[in-house]
């Protein structure tokens, strides 16, 4: 079996030897090995049982990201926390493909009385040789326009950050969350990690490359999103996170797609589709 279910995870198997693991919790992807190599960082104090967002991987941030004043839904809002419908394999020819499915239905009350829109999300998981595609289709569901924030929260294993560099942000203006939300135009042509980093950059082409600092590059195309976040959350702020290793932030760096500066606005009925897709060059 190309993709099967094993203890609320999926686990996908190319003809290449290229392997993908997506938990159920979240629908997070938690693993993407290529040539035998983990593409995908999960901090080692990650809970996997259920009891909090999983700690690297795919996060997907959705319908919030970060927190709004006026929604009082936890940070990044309930997707990722909540456990999704596993759908089955969608073809296993070239490319092994498996889908996930969330809808207000399936989340909590709390939640959906914070966020009270009706709606289904189904997440596709693609693999090939050298790729993985990981796209979200959004149905609103009710009658009236909501809006709403997307965001897949990538976490790349690197075997050190400060070797590592992103390409493709140049002239881009960014939101420095580390800096009170000021904004800068990113005037370098490969963005890299000496400190805290914590970014949105705005309007960003659709394909930027990651450098891991190791000979290879990923190729981030993004499809339907408009910003690309940048974090690192070096040393202080690692040691706050009670579910990330202190040493962790070394092997990692976040380069993460979504449409978050600005609302997504979706009218009643319609549907709205974005992703990504990440190909070792």
């Amino acid at each position: 079996m190309p993709a099967h279910e094993n203890n609320k995870v999926v686990l996908l198997e190319h003809p290449s030897g290229s392997k993908a693991e997506v938990a159920l919790f979240g629908a997070t992807l938690t693993s993407w090995v290529v040539d035998g190599v983990e593409r995908i960082f999960v901090s080692k104090q990650a809970k996997r049982d259920g009891s909090k967002a999983i700690r690297g991987g795919i996060p997907l941030c959705f319908p919030i990201f970060g927190t709004k004043e006026k929604i009082a839904l936890p940070q990044h809002g309930f997707a990722r926390n909540n456990y999704w419908e596993y759908l089955g394999i969608v073809n296993d020819n070239d490319e092994v493909s498996v889908r996930f499915g969330l809808k207000d239905t399936q989340i909590p009350q709390e939640a959906r009385s914070a966020w009270a829109h009706s709606f289904r999300l189904t997440y596709t998981v693609s693999l090939t040789a050298k790729s993985i595609k990981t796209f979200i289709n959004l149905k609103n569901e009710d009658e009236d326009t909501f809006e709403f924030n997307l965001l897949l929260h990538t976490y790349f294993s690197v075997p050190d950050v400060t070797k590592a560099a992103v390409e493709g942000l140049t002239s881009c203006e960014y939101i420095d969350k580390v800096q009170n939300a000021a904004k800068f135009t990113e005037k370098n042509d490969k963005v890299t990690i000496s400190g805290e980093v914590d970014r949105i950059y705005k309007k960003v082409q659709d394909k930027i490359r990651l450098e891991v600092g190791n000979g290879s590059s990923i190729q981030i195309e993004k499809s339907n999103l408009k910003d690309t976040v940048v974090w690192n959350p070096w040393i202080e702020k690692a040691k706050g996170m009670g579910d990330f290793g202190d040493e962790e932030y070394k092997n990692m760096i976040c380069v993460e797609v979504g449409s978050v500066a600005d609302w997504v606005a979706l009218g009643g009925g319609q549907s709205w589709t974005a992703g990504q897709t990440l190909t070792i060059l």
